[in-house]
Parts: C-alpha cells; structure tokens; sequence
C-alpha cells in the first residue's frame, strides 16, 4: 500500500506543467492537464506548438491574477468531471442544479462573480461559465424589475411611458 502512494505521488509530481501569467503580470505554473480544461489555453498550445519543456508563459491579457487563481482553483476541482454533453438543444436549462462545492465557491461579491464570468468566457471553459451564470440567474429569478435593479446597481433610464409600454408588451411573460 505505501509502494502506492509513492508511486502516485512521483506520478503527479512528474505532470508536466505550463507557466500562465495574469493580466497583472503573476505567473502562475499550473499541470498541463488543468489548463487544458480552458478552450482557448487548448487552442493557444496546440497553434503555437507550445510544449511543456517551454518556459515562456502563456500570456492572458483578460485575466486578472486574483481572478486566474480562483479559476485554476475550479478547474482543479472539477479535473475529473465526466465531459458535458455538446447537443445543447436536448439540454435542460436549469438553475437549481449547483453543487454545494461551486455553490460556496461562487459566494463572492458581485464584481468577483461578474469577473468569473468574463474570465471564463475569454477562457473557454463552459462548466465554470455554466455554473456562475446560474449563480446570476438565481439572483435575479422571481425578482421584479426594480428589485433586479436594486440588486445590481442598474440605473433606470426609462421614463414612465416607456416602461408601461415594455410592460403592456411584455406581459405574456408575466406570472399571472
């Protein structure tokens, strides 16, 4: 049993890691095979043939480092999760389907969960845009216009006509 684990930790000290730098220039060294988990990081390394053996870090313009560091931390957890399915149209859109994990990682403020969203857009990593995107849709579910307003700092910019005249035509969409 203790020859085991020795030789699963030599095999994960033996991964093979990438070097990613944040818009703030952090550089952060990361197993190859959690920054595979990002679309783009996928694309860059196989465009520009970078290997593992390179030191040159990849560069994420988008990505600020407090930021990556909470993505790299995602992506580290959910490395073993089983490949969404691609048919999108078959899919069920729900928003009451978040694990505790991602439901007490996503309890930031707003600016940090809207920076996620962005980040994992940029990245490409579509569990982590999923999931912070139903966090906001939960936010904002059930909630009046003005509430949803109040929630994000949203100014109303339309005059009392106009938003009666979004509301008569609107109103199929409104619980009874």
């Amino acid at each position: 049993l203790q020859h085991y684990f020795i030789q699963s930790n030599l095999r994960l000290s033996n991964m093979p890691n990438i070097k990613l730098q944040s818009s703030d220039g952090e550089t952060f060294d990361v197993d190859i095979a959690i920054a595979k988990q990002s679309g783009t990081i996928s694309t860059m390394l196989e465009d520009l043939g970078v290997d593992e053996e390179d030191d040159d870090p990849v560069p994420l313009p988008n990505v600020s480092a407090m930021i990556l560091k909470k993505v790299i931390t995602w992506c580290k957890h959910h490395k073993d999760d089983p490949p969404k399915p691609e048919d999108e149209e078959n899919m069920e859109k729900r928003t009451d389907d978040i694990d505790s994990w991602d439901q007490d990682f996503l309890k930031v403020d707003q600016g940090t969960l809207f920076e996620l969203i962005l980040a994992a857009n940029y990245l490409d990593i579509k569990g982590l845009l999923d999931v912070t995107c139903k966090t906001v849709a939960n936010m904002i579910k059930g909630k009046k216009a003005e509430e949803i307003r109040k929630t994000f700092n949203i100014k109303n910019d339309f005059t009392p006509e106009e938003e009666e005249q979004i509301r008569k035509e609107n109103e199929w969409c409104e619980d009874p």
